[in-house]
């Protein structure tokens, strides 16, 4: 069950990710409010009762007890404001990873730190050993933000998505040094 099962905070340099609550539902409406937003997903802007429900349904749970699904929404730690949010469904030993930050908050590497911190803390919990994402082909920031986190593009499409992946395996490889530096949290400038 998801409550058995609820994500752990985890921080980075600049960022404190945080389990989703429903009371984030006003500071995140506003964190989301732009539009170009979703210029890639589809969708709109949700107005506060909107994402105050979508958070209650995520909190809930997958109705699929073997798929779990965890949300954060990152802090920058510096001003304590909400900047976006990283979210994982995790089925068996792999995860799909995503990421939004508000247009406010952008181009200050906070995408890619968090998103770094997300793969990072999926993969050192040890049962997640591959973690995917889907890129529209054309959002060019959205795949930087997952070359940032390690994840490497595929040749298979979803939905006319790129899958990008990381598998854990490749963190100890022959000839890969695993260890301080790789992509920690001081890369992300």
């Amino acid at each position: 069950m998801q409550a058995d099962r609820a994500p752990e905070p985890f921080s980075t340099a600049r960022l404190d990710a945080l389990p989703l609550d429903v009371a984030h539902a006003e500071e995140m409406a506003a964190v989301l409010f732009d539009p170009a937003l979703h210029a890639y997903t589809g969708g709109a802007p949700e107005d506060v009762g909107t994402l105050r429900a979508r958070y209650e349904r995520q909190n809930a749970g997958s109705p699929d007890p073997a798929e779990l699904w965890w949300n954060w929404v990152l802090r920058v730690r510096a001003d304590g404001c909400l900047a976006g949010y990283v979210q994982a469904t995790v089925r068996g030993a792999r995860a799909e990873a995503a990421w939004v930050v508000g247009t406010r908050w952008q181009g200050k590497g906070y995408a890619k730190e968090g998103a770094a911190g997300l793969v990072r803390h999926l993969l050192d919990q040890g049962s997640v050993r591959t973690v995917v994402a889907h890129i529209h082909p054309d959002h060019a920031a959205s795949a930087a933000v997952a070359a940032a986190a390690g994840l490497l593009p595929t040749d298979e499409r979803e939905d006319g998505e790129v899958r990008w992946r990381r598998d854990a395996s490749r963190e100890t490889a022959p000839g890969r040094v695993a260890g301080p530096g790789r992509g920690s949290d001081h890369d992300m400038a």
